[in-house]
């Protein structure tokens, strides 16, 4: 380290110039970067539905509705003029409404009540139609321009359509939001005005190059876009944080500042290079992951921490000496004092902590694992437009969800015998299908392509199944494998089905696998990184239970409180808070043992916690102001809740570092000794 320092030094011109020149392309090759916002696409290439779309994008031209518009107050003549104009929109295909369905020139009194209101009741139409993949935004708007302020647009490609427009402005603003708060947090904790200014710059270019090279990817879901500048920038903070602390303490003892950022570099590597490893390998797990969602969100975090990590050692020394004389300028006295007597605070309550901790850690532990949990993930606010328009469609024509059934072709008999069945489901509403719409008693190679097209490819029927349960939860998982296993009872293993309802079922089963194996990961990888550092084998244990324990606080909560969670934020947290917050748990423990070599426990903890909880409350201050930014800017329920997790999780963490590790350090003192290699701990007179 010290040799490639004095390089850097030695070329900081150069270096800054190249790090600013990269950013910049960066910057602009980030807006090339394509985002997805179709969760569905990151389900494993051999789930069911998965294979089940293929099946129906290589075979079938026809699309399923994804989009209801409901008109208020309008007669049949009106109605039928508004699907004029929806069925002109680019983009919009299979129109659906009563006349569809039903002879409207007959009076509406003499139609089937059951079929008229589907579509048309008090004076209200439903219009249903399938808005092209891709092009949600730009379609729902033009919708809204047709069918103006009076009138409602509901279904899933608004949800995506509303996630698109949000996401990027969203994080804007979360930027603009956390920003100063760092910037004042970081004020109160140095000792120049600039400072808190070099810190971001060097992060914030780090960032930069994260997002703007997933061009090179190809493309990034819109979870990815919206949480990884944030957390980026909140973990990957304390390395700069570290290294010019470590700058000006050398300093006081080498009047040279070159040879002081040398010195600083080589000292402060192994702190950042444990703590990056650690938060790398928690979001490496994260790529273990089948629901592939795991692996965009965790590439591009670890590849987020490995610039930061290059951006720190290389980036930040050549622009800090190129600064040199405008941080010694803006020098001020340090505001937020050492805060040493939070120490005896602390040291007074771990015992208590303890045994508060060893009483609900169990019951957590339970709680967290019986949460109650949802899987998708739209863009309806409550309060807005999208919201107001959901819930009055839903009011009124109740709820409405497709399952798509793909079958083996040529045998029209038992296609007939399964959809009678299927229609005597009670959540069945409607089945679509060749024998229901033109009969069973018609061979299909009578009829022309376009009568046949929607129902039948070389090699698989469609049959469409419209059911009045919501998207998701347990009526609409119950329904979607009741539909399944009746269809399997006629047609075996060769059986596909897709639809929003049976995506978020196979969502379901893959993500809750998911669940076990990347916390396996995760913890043995980073309690590696630990043994390895600290060279001990009971040190990785006391440290991931700590920060296991305030996982299991925090992800218990929903539940005690009766509120579902998102499944995938319920992931991703459970992993990001573990490699994020276990650094404070480090910090503090790597100290204790130092201290431990003179001191005894009691005193050297109370040392310990005085000489670095300042640093661990400013970094879990950080992280938590990040979420909680990310919680209230977000329209999105996944990415808030999210994002809340992980500001609750990070002050949790910090509590369960200063008020329970302490006490399990000192109680378990001759142990952690025996078991650390060369640990050197002081030992009392009747130990010797």
């Amino acid at each position: 380290m010290e040799h490639i320092g004095r390089i850097i030094v030695k070329k900081r011109k150069f270096v800054v110039v190249v790090f600013i020149i990269f950013s910049a392309i960066c910057a602009v090759s980030f807006f090339g970067v394509y985002v997805n916002y179709d969760l569905t696409d990151y389900l494993p290439e051999g789930s069911r539905s998965t294979k089940a779309l293929k099946i129906m994008e290589r075979e079938f031209d026809q699309a399923v509705p994804n989009a209801r518009v409901m008109l208020k107050n309008v007669t049949v003549g009106e109605a039928l003029e508004y699907k004029k104009r929806i069925k002109r929109i680019d983009g919009i295909s299979d129109v659906i409404w009563l006349d569809d369905v039903a002879d409207i020139k007959k009076p509406l009194e003499m139609a089937d009540e059951g079929i008229r209101d589907k579509y048309y009741k008090d004076g209200n139409a439903l219009i249903s139609f399938a808005v092209e993949e891709g092009r949600e935004l730009e379609i729902t708007s033009k919708v809204y321009e047709v069918i103006g302020e009076r009138n409602a647009l509901e279904g899933n490609a608004l949800a995506l359509a509303s996630v698109q427009t949000a996401t990027l402005w969203e994080t804007l603003k979360a930027t603009i939001i956390l920003l100063p708060i760092i910037v004042l947090l970081l004020i109160l904790t140095t000792t120049s005005w600039i400072e808190p200014l070099l810190f971001l710059f060097a992060i914030g270019v780090s960032v930069i190059i994260n997002m703007g090279t997933n061009l090179l990817i190809g493309e990034v879901s819109y979870i990815t876009q919206s949480v990884t500048p944030i957390l980026q920038l909140a973990v990957t903070l304390d390395y700069a944080i570290f290294l010019l602390h470590r700058f000006a303490q050398m300093q006081k003892e080498n009047d040279d500042p070159e040879e002081a950022m040398i010195a600083a570099m080589k000292k402060s590597f192994p702190a950042i290079a444990a703590s990056s490893a650690t938060t790398l390998f928690g979001f490496v797990a994260l790529t273990f992951m089948d629901f592939e969602i795991g692996a965009d969100l965790g590439f591009n975090l670890a590849k987020g921490i490995i610039f930061s990590f290059i951006s720190v050692l290389v980036f930040l020394p050549a622009l800090t000496l190129s600064s040199l004389k405008m941080i010694k300028r803006t020098k001020h006295k340090r505001i937020l004092p050492e805060m040493s007597g939070s120490s005896r605070v602390f040291m007074k309550i771990s015992t208590a902590c303890l045994i508060l901790v060893a009483i609900i850690i169990y019951p957590c532990w339970l709680a967290q694992n019986s949460n109650e949990f949802l899987y998708e993930s739209t863009g309806v606010v409550e309060g807005e437009r999208t919201g107001e328009d959901d819930a009055s469609v839903k009011k009124a024509f109740g709820e409405s969800t497709a399952i798509v059934i793909l079958i083996p072709k040529g045998e029209i008999g038992k296609e007939a015998q399964l959809c009678s069945e299927l229609e005597k489901n009670e959540n069945v509403t409607e089945v679509v299908s060749y024998v229901s719409s033109v009969g069973a008693q018609i061979p299909n190679e009578y009829l022309s392509e376009e009568i046949t097209t929607g129902f039948y490819s070389d090699d698989h029927a469609r049959i469409v199944v419209y059911t009045d349960t919501a998207a998701e939860g347990e009526e609409a998982f119950s329904t979607v494998d009741q539909v399944r296993k009746t269809a399997e009872k006629y047609y075996g293993s060769n059986v596909f089905l897709c639809g929003e309802s049976a995506n978020l079922r196979d969502m379901k089963d893959v993500v809750t696998l998911d669940n076990k194996r990347v916390n396996i990961i995760a913890v043995l990888a980073i309690a590696l990184v630990i043994m390895i550092t600290f060279r001990s084998l009971l040190i990785p244990v006391l440290l991931v239970l700590s920060i296991k324990a305030a996982i299991w606080v925090n992800l218990a909560i929903p539940y005690f409180e009766g509120s579902p969670m998102n499944y995938i934020g319920y992931l991703i947290v459970n992993t990001v808070q573990l490699g994020a917050t276990v650094d404070y748990a480090i910090l503090l423990t790597d100290t204790y043992k130092q201290k431990r070599r003179s001191m005894y426990p009691k005193e050297a903890m109370k040392e310990s916690l005085a000489e670095r909880f300042r640093s661990i409350l400013l970094s879990a201050v950080i992280l938590s102001s990040a979420g909680f930014v990310l919680g209230a800017v977000s329209s999105n329920e996944m990415v808030a809740e999210m994002g809340i997790l992980l500001g609750r999780g990070a002050i949790l963490s910090l509590l369960m570092v200063v008020c329970f590790l302490p006490a399990l350090l000192m109680i378990l003192d001759k142990p952690l000794g025996a078991t650390t290699y060369k640990s050197d701990f002081l030992k009392r007179r009747s130990e010797k």
